[in-house]
């Protein structure tokens, strides 16, 4: 397992290369997201989402988010209204604008075109999606030209890791390949809205 530290304000296209690269090899990375570190993958790679599950002794009927770098890159794997589209731009918009006491990043359930593997949506016809307004995650997601897998940093059921100092530690035979370690991340999981039914949105995480 490699680690690399680095600097969210200076963040080196060296360093994007690196972790585009791991990913598309087909490895499993811890990353700093919008929100708290994540784990992730590509998103289309089956064997890399069941190393997810084994890594998190997650229940494989339960889904994982992915992150997307646009909204054309959205639509290409859900289903998406114009409604539906209006509302996310407005959340979105809102979310990438927010500062101290404003709106939180949103992830959102939408209907899947079922382009992705059934490992990812837990064998159900929906995913849950963000656009992250973040430069780092952007560069990352277009190095790939793929959306991927975001999931927190932890065992199931046991609180989320802020920091990766004692990752390599924490997990059990089966670990991450590539820790990327941006320090501290003092934050919580984005919030989650089921607008699957444009006219009854849910939110099901605050």
């Amino acid at each position: 397992m490699r680690e690399i530290k680095i600097d969210l304000n200076k963040i080196t296209k060296k360093q994007i290369d690196l972790i585009a690269d791991y990913l598309l090899k087909g490895k499993v990375i811890v990353y700093p997201t919008d929100t708290i570190y994540g784990l992730g993958c590509l998103a289309t790679d089956e064997k890399a989402i069941e190393r997810i599950y084994k890594i998190k002794q997650r229940d494989k009927s339960k889904p994982l988010l992915i992150l997307a770098s646009s909204f054309n890159m959205v639509k290409k794997y859900c289903f998406l209204s114009t409604e539906q589209e209006k509302f996310l731009k407005n959340k979105w918009s809102a979310c990438a604008k927010a500062t101290a006491g404003k709106p939180w990043p949103v992830s959102v359930i939408l209907k899947s075109k079922n382009l992705l593997p059934r490992e990812l949506t837990g064998g159900k016809n929906s995913i849950a999606v963000r656009l992250p307004k973040n430069k780092f995650l952007i560069k990352i997601i277009k190095g790939v030209g793929k959306p991927i897998v975001s999931t927190s940093v932890n065992i199931s059921g046991r609180k989320s890791l802020t920091n990766v100092d004692n990752t390599e530690k924490y997990f059990g035979a089966e670990k991450p390949d590539l820790i990327v370690d941006a320090g501290e991340l003092k934050a919580k999981p984005s919030r989650l809205i089921d607008i699957r039914d444009a006219g009854h949105i849910k939110a099901l995480r605050n």
